[in-house]
Protein backbone atom coordinates (compact mmCIF):
# COMPACT_ATOMS: atom_id res chain seq x y z
CA UNK A 1 0.00 0.00 0.00
CA UNK A 2 1.04 3.35 -0.70
CA UNK A 3 2.47 5.43 2.19
CA UNK A 4 0.99 9.52 2.67
CA UNK A 5 3.97 10.93 0.88
CA UNK A 6 3.47 8.74 -2.45
CA UNK A 7 -0.23 9.79 -2.34
CA UNK A 8 0.85 13.46 -1.94
CA UNK A 9 3.36 13.18 -4.98
CA UNK A 10 0.77 11.29 -6.99
CA UNK A 11 -1.88 13.54 -6.30
CA UNK A 12 0.64 17.02 -6.96
CA UNK A 13 1.19 15.20 -10.46
CA UNK A 14 -2.54 14.82 -11.58
CA UNK A 15 -2.73 18.71 -10.46
CA UNK A 16 -0.01 19.85 -12.48
CA UNK A 17 -1.23 17.89 -15.85
CA UNK A 18 -4.42 18.70 -15.71
CA UNK A 19 -3.29 22.72 -15.40
CA UNK A 20 -1.67 21.62 -18.37
CA UNK A 21 -4.45 20.16 -20.22
CA UNK A 22 -6.92 23.19 -19.14
CA UNK A 23 -3.92 25.60 -20.76
CA UNK A 24 -3.72 23.83 -23.78
CA UNK A 25 -7.65 24.11 -23.91
CA UNK A 26 -7.76 27.70 -23.79
CA UNK A 27 -5.04 28.08 -25.64
CA UNK A 28 -6.75 25.81 -28.67
CA UNK A 29 -9.67 28.23 -28.19
CA UNK A 30 -8.24 31.32 -27.98
CA UNK A 31 -8.62 34.30 -30.29
CA UNK A 32 -4.81 35.08 -29.88
CA UNK A 33 -4.23 31.06 -31.58
CA UNK A 34 -6.78 31.81 -34.48
CA UNK A 35 -5.43 35.37 -35.50
CA UNK A 36 -1.81 34.20 -35.53
CA UNK A 37 -3.55 31.45 -37.75
CA UNK A 38 -5.29 33.72 -39.53
CA UNK A 39 -1.66 36.03 -40.23
CA UNK A 40 0.74 33.45 -40.76
CA UNK A 41 -1.55 31.61 -43.28
CA UNK A 42 -1.94 34.55 -44.82
CA UNK A 43 1.80 35.70 -45.18
CA UNK A 44 2.63 32.37 -46.37
CA UNK A 45 0.39 31.85 -48.82
CA UNK A 46 0.83 35.92 -49.75
CA UNK A 47 4.76 34.89 -50.10
CA UNK A 48 4.11 31.72 -52.20
CA UNK A 49 2.03 33.77 -54.55
CA UNK A 50 4.12 36.35 -54.78
CA UNK A 51 7.04 34.35 -55.48
CA UNK A 52 5.79 32.42 -58.65
CA UNK A 53 4.50 35.69 -60.00
CA UNK A 54 0.59 36.13 -59.61
CA UNK A 55 -1.05 39.01 -60.25
CA UNK A 56 -2.51 40.75 -57.02
CA UNK A 57 -0.81 38.32 -54.96
CA UNK A 58 -1.51 39.44 -51.60
CA UNK A 59 -5.32 40.33 -52.26
CA UNK A 60 -5.22 36.54 -53.83
CA UNK A 61 -4.08 34.94 -50.71
CA UNK A 62 -6.97 36.29 -48.48
CA UNK A 63 -9.18 33.13 -49.36
CA UNK A 64 -7.60 31.18 -48.63
CA UNK A 65 -6.65 32.21 -45.58
CA UNK A 66 -9.90 32.95 -44.34
CA UNK A 67 -11.12 29.75 -45.30
CA UNK A 68 -8.67 27.87 -43.07
CA UNK A 69 -9.94 29.90 -40.63
CA UNK A 70 -13.39 28.85 -40.91
CA UNK A 71 -12.03 25.19 -41.17
CA UNK A 72 -10.21 25.39 -37.77
CA UNK A 73 -13.24 27.28 -36.25
CA UNK A 74 -15.46 24.38 -36.97
CA UNK A 75 -13.16 21.45 -36.15
CA UNK A 76 -14.71 21.61 -32.38
CA UNK A 77 -18.12 21.08 -33.44
CA UNK A 78 -17.12 18.12 -35.10
CA UNK A 79 -15.07 17.21 -32.69
CA UNK A 80 -18.14 17.34 -30.21
CA UNK A 81 -20.13 15.72 -32.02
CA UNK A 82 -18.21 12.78 -32.80
CA UNK A 83 -17.10 12.39 -29.09
CA UNK A 84 -20.96 11.90 -28.27
CA UNK A 85 -21.74 9.72 -31.29
CA UNK A 86 -18.99 7.59 -31.88
CA UNK A 87 -16.31 7.59 -28.89
CA UNK A 88 -17.04 4.82 -26.29
CA UNK A 89 -14.47 4.64 -23.15
CA UNK A 90 -14.35 1.21 -21.34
Amino acid sequence: MANMKQLEFEIKAIKARNARVEADKAWERSYTRRALLLLFTYLAIGLYLNAIGIQNAWLNAIVPSIGFLLSTLTLPFFKDYWLRKYWKQN
